[in-house]
């Protein structure tokens, strides 16, 4: 199959993870948003990556015997016509099947995005609504802003916020009950001070 420019890619609807796949790489991140091809964020912040590493060391250091962890960039193809890159996904061993080299076909058992003031609208309420209808269990919402953990558990077709997070508050999940950490163990273990990135 011929490698699409954007502009082709642009002129398909719906666009499909066959075309998304089959792209000219131009250096850009983007997801499928219900057969929409969309322009990923700019750039994240040091902040933003030095959190993600954090959040998947300390997820390895307890959770890596029962869960595979992974951070973005990794496709999440949620449907032919949905395809997402979460900041950090979580998939139980017992479901490895789901894993494949293209990416992870199908919910995860956990997701968590790293909010910007550019995805901040996207992380809270498109994503939260894509996650929940295609039937991840669990939403991790981490602001950097005020360091803050927003837990989202599926309840049904739509995601319940069951506890928000911050400093000291030891962080829990039925979905993966190896989890155990706080913000502040988080914020201590960045290689920069957070005030000096303002």
């Amino acid at each position: 199959m011929k490698k699409k420019t954007l502009e082709e890619v642009m002129k398909e609807s719906p666009v499909t993870y066959e075309i998304y796949a089959n792209m000219v790489d131009d250096g850009n991140r983007y997801e499928i948003s219900d057969g929409v091809l969309e322009l990923m964020s700019p750039a994240p912040t040091f902040i933003h990556q030095a959190i993600s590493y954090e959040l998947q060391y300390i997820l390895n250091s307890s959770c890596r015997n029962e869960f595979i962890i992974v951070s973005s960039p990794i496709d999440v193809i949620l449907s032919d016509t949905e395809v997402r890159q979460p900041d950090l996904v979580m998939v139980h061993r017992n479901r490895v099947s789901i894993i494949s080299n293209r990416g992870i076909n199908g919910a995860p058992d956990l997701v968590a995005e790293i909010t910007s003031e550019h995805s901040r609208r996207r992380d809270k309420v498109t994503k939260r609504s894509v996650y929940a209808r295609y039937q991840v269990p669990e939403y991790w919402i981490v602001d950097p802003s005020n360091f803050t953990l927003e837990q989202y558990v599926l309840d049904g077709d739509r995601y319940e916020l069951a506890e928000v997070y911050a400093g000291d508050d030891t962080i829990h999940s039925k979905t993966a009950p190896c989890v155990s950490f706080s913000m502040n163990e988080i914020v201590r273990s960045l290689p920069v001070p957070p005030e000096m990135l303002e």
